[in-house]
């Protein structure tokens, strides 16, 4: 197993040293950083003093080693914006994020998962089918105009729910539901279709004709070997709601990360742009490294792969 976690590991650094350079890249993508900062309005001078100022002037190299230096200890620089460290305003904004994905994912395993377990015991059946309307429609609808239509429902016509804001617990409710029911069909699909298969391998028949209970049958046999791939899909799904709920947080006026990335990239507030896309990157590549472990875990033939 420590093999399989050395490597597992270097490939997750590798991985992680190239996201922050294509983070530090980003200052470049609009031009030389000076003349956006310094605007229309500004002359040559105010540029050479911007670009002292803010070090743009040194080689390239020297600049990303001096960045990632301060990131790793926690300073990401001053917004340009708010004028305030960078680190402040995303310390602000991170757990609602954080809380909304979290909640988000947990509800889509809750009902994606036994959902595909139930799909699979009869493929056909009318919840089968039930299920695969329900993973149609999920890919089908945008997540936009579905929180759209459970806004004037629940919280204009009903007044059930706040239609904004997360200052109460209530107003987690239909973002969560909107961001959930987004991941839920790749998750009921991928575990229905590998109960299938397992169901009908040898093992499976030899434990029903040893006179197994079905359940023990099901939970212990059957569900250990088909949730392997679906333990890589958990984890690309949760990095995707933490990263994705840009149009969420949008719809539903919520001040998380996402809303702040979208608002920083009008405002061209590039030291808070490069810092949530380092920190959204970083927080991907450990989930899907800790999947990867798990499936090590699971199945011992994948630590030799």
């Amino acid at each position: 197993m420590l093999p399989f976690l050395a490597r597992r590991l270097i490939v997750a650094v590798l991985v992680a040293l190239a996201v922050s350079m294509v983070a530090f890249g980003l200052m470049f993508v609009a031009g030389d950083p000076a003349v956006v900062l310094a605007g229309q309005a500004g002359r040559a001078q105010d540029v050479e003093m911007i670009r002292h100022a803010y070090g743009l002037d040194r080689p390239l190299p020297v600049q990303f080693l001096d960045w990632i230096g301060r990131a790793l200890t926690g300073n990401f620089g001053t917004s340009l914006y708010f004028n305030l460290p960078v680190a402040t305003i995303i310390g602000e904004r991170l757990p609602v994020t954080l809380m909304l994905g979290s909640a988000a994912f947990l509800l889509a395993m809750l009902v994606s998962v036994p959902l595909g377990i139930a799909a699979s015991l009869k493929p056909g059946g009318l919840l089968d089918r039930a299920a695969l309307l329900l993973a149609v429609l999920g890919q089908a609808i945008p997540s936009f105009w579905l929180g759209l239509i459970l806004i004037v429902v629940f919280g204009v016509w009903w007044g059930l729910v706040p239609i904004s804001g997360t200052e109460s617990w209530q107003g987690y409710i239909l973002p969560v539901i909107v961001l959930s029911y987004y991941a839920m069909p790749a998750l009921m699909r991928l575990t229905r279709a590998g109960m299938i298969e397992v169901l009908g391998a040898d093992y499976i028949r030899t434990a029903r004709a040893k006179g197994l209970a079905r359940l023990r049958i099901l939970m212990v046999h059957a569900l250990r070997n088909a949730v392997l791939p679906l333990v890589s899909l958990a984890a690309v799904q949760f990095g995707m709601m933490l990263s994705g709920s840009i149009v969420i947080e949008s719809v539903f006026a919520i001040n998380g990360l996402g809303r702040l990335a979208w608002e920083s990239l009008l405002r061209s507030d590039l030291p808070v742009v490069q810092a949530i896309i380092l920190i959204l990157s970083l927080i991907y590549v450990t989930l899907t490294t800790a999947a990867d472990l798990v499936n090590a875990w699971l199945d011992p033939r994948l630590r030799s792969a």
